[in-house]
């Protein structure tokens, strides 16, 4: 069975959230929804739950990090080049995100930060892999 991750975020207005992350191109999985969360799906193994900031709550076993207030991850999402990281980002600022930061050009890695209504921090990413040094080879001797 093929690994997947499951990212939950608060948000504080779901409806909203929905169509932001149908404009940055995701889909939604109404399986699993009601009128507290919905699942996006951003690929075939990568999966946002968007969750109401109660229903959130209810899961955890410490203190709420509010995402307006603070930064508490930052997911960071692969993007096929530069101009899909550029695409994504400007989606999200289309959509109501915004851009805390200016893009991060290290040649053979480009990136980008934008934060979603609520805050929740995404860094679409970009890299070169022979320029970074990392080969396929190299890179399955370490497993």
């Amino acid at each position: 069975m093929t690994q997947m991750i499951f990212v939950n975020i608060p948000v504080t207005d779901l409806e909203r959230s929905k169509a932001f992350y149908q404009a940055l191109g995701f889909t939604l999985d109404t399986r699993f929804a009601d009128d507290t969360a919905c699942a996006v799906t951003i690929s075939d193994t990568i999966h946002l739950m968007i969750l109401k900031q109660d229903r959130f709550k209810s899961f955890l076993t410490g203190p709420f990090a509010d995402p307006a207030q603070g930064t508490g991850v930052l997911i960071a999402l692969s993007r096929e080049n530069r101009e899909a990281v550029d695409d994504i980002t400007e989606a999200a600022l289309a959509a109501g995100g915004t851009e805390p930061k200016p893009a991060d050009d290290h040649g053979f890695m480009y990136s980008r930060t934008f934060r979603d209504p609520d805050g929740n921090v995404f860094e679409p990413m970009w890299m070169d892999m022979e320029a970074a040094g990392i080969s396929d080879a190299a890179a399955s001797e370490e497993k």
